[in-house]
């Protein structure tokens, strides 16, 4: 296990206080696009989280306004043109890597949405557990208005499951944005919060999460991502284990001893 408080990221901004690690990307000049070297930071940093100790919920924010402007024009779409097949599927399965290492780093993550979030920013949002945008937040999965497919970063398998794949399949093909409203309307959104409030309640969410049973929480992680391969029965029978253990975790006997005192539980994660 290893302590990530003291992460000192250069591509990114970061900050973990009360078990909730803060993330920002950080070139808000130009709407924080990122490069080869954020992208590679972030999956070894959403990698190393499966391990760390004092870290319970992740949380990204925007920066300046706004969330994320995809990849970035000049360093990374412009070297990708002269790029060998063999240099572009490096590159492919690294951007993949990271939703992969977010999905499986045990950890609840919580996207605060502000601007815009396009591209590989709404595939943030997307491999997100749980998302809050301003009313004016404006999402995009634009890869086809570059020439690529809209099946980029797990986008075809994730984004049906959470708007329908009708909804997805629009926004795949065409790459326009989808507003705030639709995004709340459709399910893709959980709430919409104004702008000043944004911060404090994309937080607040992930405190509340911290402060819960966070070794639970990671199961429910596990199952949320591993039922979409199974079967009912097999799904049934995977929470039958999942659940047997964490009865076995001293959460489970505060939170009964404490509905017994009448008093509300105090988790700690074990």
């Amino acid at each position: 296990m290893s302590q990530m408080a003291g992460l000192k990221p250069k591509h990114f901004l970061w900050s973990v206080e009360n078990r909730v690690a803060t993330v920002r990307l950080d070139r808000p000049e130009r709407k924080n696009p990122l490069t080869f070297e954020s992208y590679a930071e972030l999956r070894d940093t959403f990698r190393d989280l499966v391990y760390a100790e004092d870290v319970d919920v992740v949380c990204f924010l925007p920066n300046g306004g706004n969330f994320c402007s995809g990849g970035d024009v000049h360093d990374i779409i412009g070297p990708l043109v002269d790029m060998d097949m063999k240099g572009l599927l490096a590159f492919t399965r690294m951007t993949g890597d990271l939703v992969k290492a977010m999905i499986n780093c045990g950890k609840p993550i919580v996207s605060g949405v502000d601007g815009v979030a396009v591209g590989a920013g709404a595939i943030i949002t997307m491999a997100s557990d749980v998302r809050l945008a301003t009313p004016e937040a404006k999402t995009a999965f634009l890869f086809t208005r570059v020439g690529l497919a809209g099946c980029d970063m797990g986008a075809c398998a994730m984004l049906p499951r959470i708007i329908g794949q009708g909804r997805a399949a629009e926004l795949l093909y065409t790459g326009r944005t989808m507003s705030a409203a639709e995004g709340e309307r459709w399910g893709y959104y959980n709430r919409l919060v104004e702008a000043d409030a944004l911060e404090a309640e994309a937080l607040k969410l992930a405190q509340q999460l911290a402060a819960g049973p966070t070794f639970a929480h990671g199961i429910t992680k596990t199952q949320l991502n591993q039922e979409w391969s199974m079967g009912l029965d097999q799904a049934i029978e995977a929470e039958a284990q999942a659940q047997a253990i964490c009865m076995q975790t001293r959460d489970f006997e505060r939170a009964y001893r404490a509905f017994v005192a009448k008093e509300r539980p105090v988790f700690e994660g074990d």
